[in-house]
């Protein structure tokens, strides 16, 4: 009987081990699990890179026979254009105005620029677009008649630049339900040293800065009616959210197309989109923008040009094919929990209602961005994101409270290629969580629900982000 007894407790000690073992197994298991493939954010162009030159780097699958269109494109996008005459008859032909000597200026690496650190820096990737009231022949922003469609704060040596921008910075305070407080800082920016006469009362002001430029072509390559399938004008689904495309003039077909690039979806191809920036930012001339950036006091025939166009399209071409095909960096950390924690978090806000996760690129002229399955996390479109954002300047169809969705890949190695974490249109939130608390509009319910997270929930959304 004693025997029986001391065996039985072995047995229940046994297996009240065995159930807490279980039990312990079943605490420590993993929770959540990654999707087949989510760390390959540009499908087949992804590439597994974390350093400076993460931006970088040729789409693997890109056709061998494109090598050397890319290796153009590289130079084009690097170097210094030079004023007129030179002997680099390539490159010659910057200005007479202009922001920048090279597009690497405002995307370093490839990369996104910044707000200028102090007043009066030069070089640093944010320019001012400037309208007033009223819409030209096209339906797009009306120029300002003395210093045109955005300031130039640069000129070639025996002209005078447009002028120059100051920034001032208050703060504004944001507490959490749990009472962590985070200060953000608004800017207010000011024209200054204006060469060009006066400048109308009733100009509109609007900062961008520079974006990395990874998987523009793949966004170009998406469907155009997988862009509007989540057109929500009238919010039929109740979420808050509508979403509206921007309809903006082509140059090259003399029509309206849907709007994909720059902050209010305001360039309906990257062809377009590169051309616009050779013209505007350095004033290089193109067949698709052939007048030069003249200030209304000077003659442009009296200021040497570096030909007429002053790029060749073989070598704007090579600029696009560039642009196109840079790869995205793969996702970190994807199966960490924390961070899979963090997905689901982001999804509960309904931030994918903006942020969409996955689209499937269609056919493109370029075959390595072609049937591909990639996760940017945007729709393209564009949305109401409150007055705290606001520019308060319409383009197209995009009113002055409305951005397009910025595609959030490569958002985590912004710090590694740039050195710094700078975000929004204008530079003035200095991390992610600064980022989100600067939502507003249709993106208040997604930020009150990341405001109402606990603490510990926060940091896994925000490494959820870093992780892209």
């Amino acid at each position: 009987m004693q025997h029986f007894f001391k065996t039985g407790k072995l047995l229940l000690l046994t297996t009240l081990i065995s159930f807490l073992s279980c039990s312990d197994d079943d605490t420590n298991s993993p929770q959540y699990a990654a999707e087949p493939g989510e760390e390959l954010l540009g499908g087949e162009t992804t590439i597994f890179d974390e350093s400076l030159d993460a931006f970088s780097k040729p789409a693997p699958n890109l056709a061998s026979h494109l090598d050397a269109d890319f290796f153009v494109g590289n130079s084009l996008f690097k170097q210094n254009w030079v004023t007129a005459p030179a002997s680099t008859t390539a490159r010659d032909g910057l200005g007479p105005l202009f922001n920048a000597k090279a597009c690497s200026t405002c995307h370093f690496k490839d990369g996104r620029g910044r707000a200028p650190l102090a007043n009066g820096e030069i070089n640093h990737g944010l320019l001012i677009r400037l309208s007033i009231p009223g819409v030209d022949a096209h339906g797009g922003p009306l120029a300002e008649p003395n210093y045109g469609g955005q300031l130039q704060d640069q000129s070639i040596h025996h002209l005078e630049t447009e002028g120059a921008f100051e920034i001032s910075y208050t703060d504004k305070v944001v507490t959490y339900p749990d009472g962590k407080s985070v200060t953000l800082r608004k800017p207010t920016y000011a024209l200054t040293n204006l060469t060009q006469g006066e400048i109308s009362d009733n100009v509109m002001l609007s900062p961008r800065v520079g974006n990395q430029i990874i998987g523009l072509g793949l966004l170009e390559a998406i469907p155009e009616a997988d862009v509007l399938a989540n057109v929500d004008l009238t919010d039929a689904d109740g979420d808050g959210v509508s979403g509206k495309a921007n309809q903006v003039w082509d140059v090259e077909s003399q029509s309206l197309k849907l709007g994909r690039f720059g902050w209010k979806s305001n360039q309906p191809s990257l062809l377009q989109q590169v051309a616009g920036a050779y013209n505007g930012d350095m004033g290089i001339t193109s067949y698709l923008f052939p007048d030069e950036n003249c200030p209304p006091n000077v003659e442009c025939d009296d200021i040497p040009n570096g030909g007429s166009p002053e790029i060749t399209d073989e070598n704007l071409i090579s600029t696009v094919i560039y642009s196109s095909t840079l790869a995205v960096p793969a996702r970190r950390n994807w199966e960490d929990q924390d961070v899979l924690a963090g997905k689901e978090l982001f999804k509960t806000a309904n931030c994918t209602a903006c942020h969409t996760a996955k689209f499937e690129t269609g056919n493109h002229s370029i075959a390595a961005l072609s049937n591909q399955t990639i996760r940017p996390y945007t729709d393209l479109l564009l949305h109401d994101m409150g007055d705290d954002l606001a520019d308060n300047r319409p383009d197209f169809d995009a009113t002055g409270n409305e951005w397009r969705t910025q595609p959030l890949w490569g958002i985590g190695l912004i710090e590694t290629v740039n050195g710094h974490t700078n975000l929004l249109h204008d530079g003035r939130a200095r991390n992610i969580e600064e980022a989100i608390l600067w939502h507003g509009g249709e993106a208040e319910n997604s930020k009150q629900e990341f405001m109402n997270f606990t603490e510990e929930e926060r940091e896994q959304v925000l490494k959820f982000i870093n992780s892209l």
